[in-house]
């Protein structure tokens, strides 16, 4: 069936949406394809929606073909699966919650795996079941507190969830293998740029992670790589490279000073190399200070925020999103004014590890603090610093946590030389789960000796409506978008540029012969809108393959545009048949 644009729900836009940030928001919003119904909530509109529902059917395709079986479970949801996790508290402000009329707690579902898990159980006994995965393609809800760039962070969202349960670890290996595989086709399916990056599991639990990132310099997620070997991790996720600990003895004693207006590390610096304080016979540098981070932390269930103290060399700031992801489910914040008024021992600008312990307050430090390591740190009272201070000897720590910021330059892990940073975007996430949702759920399956087994899971998603926005980030240039044949939503536009009857009924002609050949077909027939008019909307709306009848048509000629490629002179009679040619490939 032929689309005409004299018909079309579509109206483009020359100029940016005023809250538009990213260029996928802009031309999404510009070419007709979405529209902003709320903050974070968008309207597909007719265009937007055949090419979300082509993303779909990719998805389901290389689902399917891994032996996915589809089902849709509800998204207005009960409390009570939810509760058996915890997640209805550890999912915080984030969860859509509502009532009922009768009073009953419900959400809107931000992900599924309790629905997935009860299912299970209420279905299958035996391990002559397994091994299953179950997906769904459906639209979830997260209320974000700063929704942005259209498509690709809002507060709806269309996702495809898929979880496999196994009776064995072994099975759940060869599950996380296949959707590994499925993935890499999806992508390569859409022709998107990515990375699989190693990451955290996060709220979600579970052990094996990684993460499959778009590159994109408007990516809110920061990954690293190696320059050497093919290590990549999301920045949550990078393992530092630990400290070498060194024997104590020996080891100077630690000696207080006072140090006038030294609350930074800036100011300690200076200070220690203006009175000839040296290290390894050499002057002080920020590294070799030791930053004492004071935070509060609201652990799942908990009514007050307990301190929390993390140690980090002093060169280096404390990520906010790594230190959170380490300490998921807790909340984490920085210790505000009232905290420290409230804890007199908090000496602003100069809290060190000794304090805190002495005091009872948790610390965790960055992996490079070891034993042996000597450091120059605050003596928890003002204008003091003590130099010396040698961890193990003076000071001990609770843990370890991955909190500091990652640097470009910083070693890879095995000698695979340094990292680089970049930028990308989540298009997708694997997790091996293990038991953790079945075992909430006593899922109880009778393996073969007859004796009670509890199946493992792995967690599968892939962000479909944020696809769509990663590959407008992906492919445009300044005149539009340009889509993959593969999802676009109408194969060729077809422009009638010449303005005499003959030319537009020869585009009627050429348009169904284009149809009959099973050529999706755009065709703009608008008989009062100008040529430029008529190309530039072409090329904002972004289809693969134009063709135009333009003046030369009246000499049997057409043109033939690829829309990130050459434009062609083609003989008229010779166009169906070298159109269907190149989006078949």
């Amino acid at each position: 069936m032929i689309t005409r644009l004299s018909s079309l729900f579509l109206r483009t836009l020359r100029d940016d949406p005023a809250d538009a940030e990213v260029p996928s928001h802009k031309l999404l919003v510009r070419a007709g394809y979405i529209r902003r119904a709320a903050p974070g909530v968008y309207t597909w509109l007719p265009l937007g929606l055949r090419t979300l529902r082509k993303i779909e059917d990719v998805v389901r395709e290389e689902m399917t073909a891994i032996g996915g079986q589809e089902l849709l479970f509800p998204a207005l949801l009960p409390r009570e699966p939810y509760e058996k996790t915890n997640r209805w508290t550890e999912y915080g402000p984030s969860l859509f919650r509502l009532q009922d009329r009768k009073g009953n707690d419900m959400l809107l579902g931000p992900t599924h795996e309790e629905m997935f898990a009860g299912a299970v159980k209420d279905m299958y006994s035996s391990y002559k079941d397994f091994p299953v995965t179950l997906f769904q393609i459906q639209t979830k809800y997260r209320d974000e507190e700063r929704p942005r760039a259209g498509i690709l962070r809002g507060r709806e969202f269309v996702m495809k969830d898929s979880y496999s349960f196994d009776m064995t670890d072994e099975g759940l290996d060869a599950s996380y293998a296949a959707h590994r595989g499925a993935y890499q086709r999806i992508f390569d399916r859409l022709g998107l740029s990515y990375v699989i990056c190693q990451a955290t599991s996060g709220a979600m639990g579970g052990s094996a992670s990684e993460e499959f990132l778009a590159v994109s310099a408007n990516g809110e997620d920061t990954f690293v790589r190696a320059t050497d070997g093919d290590y990549a991790a999301n920045v949550e996720a990078v393992v530092t490279q630990p400290g070498q600990p060194r024997p104590v003895a020996g080891l100077p004693e630690a000696v207080e000073y006072d140090t006038p207006d030294s609350e930074t590390i800036a100011t300690l610096v200076d200070w220690a190399n203006s009175e000839g304080v040296r290290i390894d016979d050499r002057e002080v540098t920020a590294a070799d200070t030791l930053k004492c981070v004071v935070l509060t932390v609201l652990e799942p269930g908990a009514e007050e925020r307990d301190l929390l103290g993390v140690l980090v060399p002093g060169d280096r700031e404390v990520d906010m999103k790594r230190l959170e992801a380490s300490l998921e489910p807790a909340e984490v914040a920085m210790a505000e004014e009232k905290d420290f008024k409230r804890n007199p021992f908090l000496v602003k600008g100069y809290v060190g590890p000794r304090g805190l312990a002495a005091n009872g307050v948790r610390v965790l430090a960055d992996p490079r603090i070891v034993e042996g390591t000597s450091w120059i740190t605050g003596a928890d009272a003002p204008n003091r610093h003590v130099v010396g201070l040698v961890a193990g000897r003076d000071f001990e720590v609770d843990g370890y946590v991955e909190a500091a910021e990652i640097r470009e330059g910083d070693p890879a892990p095995d000698g695979q030389g340094t990292l680089t940073l970049e930028r990308g975007i989540e298009i997708g996430h694997i997790f091996q789960l293990g038991r953790k949702y079945t075992e909430a759920f006593d899922v109880q399956i009778l393996d073969e000796n007859g004796k009670r087994s509890v199946p493992t899971m792995g967690s599968y998603g892939v962000g479909v409506s944020r696809l769509m926005a990663v590959l407008a980030e992906q492919r445009h240039d300044a005149k539009g978008l340009s889509w993959p044949v593969e999802i676009a939503p109408f194969q060729v536009h077809v422009v009638v540029a010449n303005k005499d009857a003959a030319a537009l009924e020869a585009g009627e002609r050429l348009a169904g012969e284009l149809d009959t050949a099973g050529i999706e077909v755009l065709f703009d027939d608008r008989p009062k809108v100008s040529p430029g008019v008529k190309f530039k909307d072409a090329e904002l709306l972004g289809m693969p393959f134009a063709v135009v009848l333009g003046r030369s048509f009246a000499d049997g000629i057409v043109e033939l545009r690829v829309r990130d490629g050459e434009t062609m002179e083609v003989p008229a009679d010779e166009v169906v048949a070298r159109v269907v040619e190149l989006v078949r490939g």
